[in-house]
């Protein structure tokens, strides 16, 4: 089998919310503690045939009226790198949550990538109970179905190969249709979380997020994510602070905006 030609593989952070508790991020945490500051991030996959992004981010308007930074737009983030928002034809739902799936106007020509289940569950019965609902915004959701009706949308039922090198992979537990992103990189089978893992802690440590619908698929998707990537440094969570300290900058202009994923990371 041909090795296939390796993705560039980059975050970009877009927005903070601070002030967390750490029953905000583990359940079962204790009460008295501090949390960690949530990061929010897009990624971009791209090689000389092709760009994918993943994830859009929220908008303004969710930012304003969840008490969440927003640092810059980011499809502002995406042009940072050189990519041209308005060109990109290939973009990646991991899930239709307010802060990944808020901006989908800033990509015009772009399709987008979900899954069949996260599309269900969205639009259906469980969003008339306000805690799963939560975190869905109604506009971006019908934003997206427009862009159903539009035939931008394609759908997926569990694994899907984009391309070689790049596969989606449903996982569930945060959302019914949760999913993550498999990337070949320079440095082999790099694993794009997102909100399978909100921190490192909660996949290494067996530690699920408070946020979500189904725990006992939470758990088993740390298993799934650990078994798709070549190794633990190889999982990119997909909101803590430390990949931003962890990974380089693309260049000195770009330090504290975005960061490399297909290098190694730094040790200690």
């Amino acid at each position: 089998m041909t090795t296939p030609e390796p993705f560039d593989l980059f975050a970009i952070r877009y927005g903070r919310h601070t002030g967390r508790r750490a029953t905000d991020n583990v359940i079962g945490a204790d009460p008295h503690e501090a949390g960690t500051d949530l990061e929010y991030f897009v990624w971009v996959a791209k090689r000389s045939d092709r760009v994918y992004v993943i994830d859009t981010g929220f908008n303004a308007t969710s930012a304003a009226e969840r008490g969440r930074t927003m640092l810059r737009p980011p499809a502002e983030g995406v042009r940072a790198l050189g990519i041209d928002p308005g060109q990109v034809d290939q973009v990646i739902l991991t899930h239709l949550h307010y802060d990944h799936a808020g901006s989908l106007g800033a990509f015009p020509r772009a399709g987008f990538h979900c899954q069949d289940t996260e599309a269900s569950y969205a639009t259906g019965r469980c969003m008339c109970h306000p805690y799963l609902r939560h975190p869905y915004d109604v506009e971006d959701v019908v934003g997206f179905v427009r862009h159903v009706y539009a035939n931008r949308v394609a759908f997926h039922d569990g694994f899907a190969e984009l391309t070689s090198g790049l596969t989606l992979h449903k996982v569930g537990g945060h959302s019914a249709g949760l999913q993550v992103a498999r990337v070949w990189t320079r440095r082999g089978w790099v694993v794009i979380a997102s909100d399978a893992s909100h921190y490192y802690r909660n996949f290494r440590q067996g530690q699920p997020f408070p946020t979500v619908y189904h725990v006992g698929e939470m758990m088993e998707g740390f298993n799934t994510i650990r078994g798709l990537a070549d190794s633990d440094d190889h999982v990119i969570p997909g909101h803590d602070p430390l990949v931003m300290s962890l990974y380089p900058p693309p260049s000195a202009e770009l330090d504290g905006i975005a960061v490399r994923l297909d290098v190694a990371p730094r040790q200690g």
